[in-house]
């Protein structure tokens, strides 16, 4: 067969190609878009199909329907041990968010003074989630429901994640009578996305303390996904799925707190026995980078690759001693992750 013929070519263009012509006159015989509008129908049948409700399964109506007796019992414990307040915030996409409000203030002591705003992970509520890690230290705390999880309404997707954030926010500085200054956010998991953001978007805020968290979803979604649908996968990640941690951290100058779960089998790449494929690792890494520039050089990089190679702090103790390391690498680490 004719490479022409093979290719589509009709008789007629066979038989010009044969000629000078006019080039710009000649039909379009293929364009990048053809591949690009079957990507893109791709990519958005998966988000909107199954793609979403893996990335956040509290958002499926199943599962809070198994999960409901539970959340009415930490709602009721909320307000009846911590007369807890709850209110419907409206986001600027018209969602409506579900948010708990615990004001320590009135109780005289220095932490309450301080608001901690809880984001929760990806089947997280904040009638069972981290809200009850900064109760117990006596903070004020405001914690609120993803897009679609519990009394929000809406799906959990980047851009409504955001206005959700924002809302809170808002909510925190002009009805409840907090100070940007006196705010320290506080994320679990996937929760990372919109407290990176908040502090980045509001550069004021005190504090922010990650706790599981990851740099960024793309190596996490091409875990789960066949080798074959890499480009789909990427693809679809950075048009609809893009939270990019790691980005949206290094545009906040204040104090960081990072936690790694070295058991973590949700944010490694191969697996919870391999510390080093913890994505909490290349959160850390990213920021260091960006905040130390001269001092995150090429050995120092290499040396704190190994000590958080280490599981224990023993571990981390005894790669510091053994190799000689200059410790004001690891006093960097340090000072960056003190949230006082």
């Amino acid at each position: 067969m004719s490479p022409l013929n093979e290719y589509g070519f009709c008789p007629i263009q066979k038989k010009l190609a044969c000629f000078d012509f006019d080039f710009k006159h000649w039909p379009v015989d293929f364009s990048w878009k053809e591949i690009l509008i079957c990507v893109c129908v791709c990519s958005y049948l998966i988000v909107h199909s199954f793609g979403r409700r893996m990335l956040y399964p509290g958002s499926l109506g199943l599962l809070q329907k198994a999960m409901r007796p539970m959340l009415q019992q930490g709602q009721a414990r909320l307000v009846e041990e911590y007369d807890g307040q709850r209110n419907k915030l409206v986001a600027c996409d018209g969602n409506e968010i579900d948010t708990m409000f615990v004001d320590r203030r009135k109780d005289g002591g220095q932490a309450g003074k301080t608001l901690v705003i809880c984001c929760e992970g990806n089947a997280g509520f904040y009638e069972v989630g981290c809200m009850n890690t900064p109760l117990d230290g006596g903070y004020s705390v405001l914690g609120w429901n993803h897009p679609g999880f519990g009394g929000s309404t809406g799906v959990p997707l980047p851009q409504n994640e955001a206005n959700a954030m924002d809302v809170v926010i808002q909510f925190a500085v002009h009805k409840l009578g907090f100070q940007l200054s006196d705010i320290i956010v506080y994320a679990w998991s996937i929760g990372g996305f919109t407290a990176s953001w908040a502090v980045m978007s509001y550069p004021e805020i005190r504090a922010l303390v990650l706790d599981a968290s990851f740099d960024d979803l793309l190596p996490l979604a091409l875990k789960v996904m066949p080798d074959s649908w890499r480009p789909l996968v990427t693809h679809t990640v950075r048009q609809y799925m893009n939270l990019n941690n790691a980005e949206q951290l290094c545009k906040y100058q204040g104090p960081v707190l990072l936690i790694r779960r070295t058991k973590d089998e949700i944010i490694t790449t191969t697996g919870p026995e391999d510390i080093m494929s913890n994505r909490g690792n290349d959160l850390l890494l990213k920021l260091l980078q960006y905040r130390y520039p001269k001092v995150m050089t090429e050995d120092a990089l290499r040396a704190v690759r190994q000590w958080l190679a280490a599981g224990t702090p023993i571990e981390e103790g005894t790669f510091v001693q053994l190799q000689n390391t200059n410790e004001d690498i690891f006093d960097e680490i340090r000072e960056l992750s003190d949230p006082a």
